[in-house]
């Protein structure tokens, strides 16, 4: 019985080092830490495929790689979601303060500064994040947004359209290139 409970441990754990060593070389386009090759992937997909890639990639964007990093982004969220605009301000600022090269949190916070029309902060922190994450596609939108409120249709437009580069089925970018479309490209000669 000793001798059967030993061998059975010992397959077990022949077991957990193949799959810790080799796994590792077989990754492919649906890796989840591999952000190039989602992007690739994101850019070919259909929209059903999209929409996991998308899942995939704001989750390997929103892990900071630091537990305390991450409670910050999830407390700013959650603060979010109640409609606490300062107390996710405060969280998103501790957050970039000490991750200061976690672009996703520059963005979100960005995103709360455009929520509470801080235009300025808003675009600075856009301009932070997508000079740390310049695929960002939800970021260029942001920024897209911004640019379409402050009337500059032009600017807006090619945000989006480096957007939809990035994203071909971003629902929000192809309803804004749409809607945006008759006065851009109305003025082509």
């Amino acid at each position: 019985m000793v001798l059967k409970s030993l061998n059975l441990k010992a397959i077990v754990a022949a077991t957990l080092l193949t799959v810790t060593f080799f796994s590792p070389f077989t990754a492919n386009a649906q890796d989840s830490t591999d952000d190039s090759a989602l992007l690739e992937a994101l850019a070919e997909a259909d929209s059903a495929a999209a929409l996991a890639l998308d899942r995939q990639l704001q989750a390997l964007w929103g892990n900071s790689g630091s537990a305390a990093m991450d409670l910050l982004l999830k407390r700013s969220l959650d603060a979010i979601e109640r409609g606490d605009m300062r107390q996710a301000v405060e969280h998103l600022t501790a957050l970039t303060d000490h991750a200061p090269n976690f672009a996703y949190g520059w963005y979100q916070r960005a995103r709360v500064y455009y929520l509470t029309e801080r235009y300025g902060p808003a675009v600075a922190d856009l301009e932070r994040a997508l000079f740390l994450n310049p695929n960002d596609y939800n970021a260029i939108f942001a920024l897209g947004n911004v640019f379409e409120h402050f009337r500059d249709p032009e600017r807006a437009y090619q945000s989006y359209l480096r957007a939809q580069a990035i994203h071909p089925h971003h629902g929000d970018v192809t309803s804004a290139l749409e809607r945006l479309k008759p006065a851009i490209v109305g003025k082509e000669l």
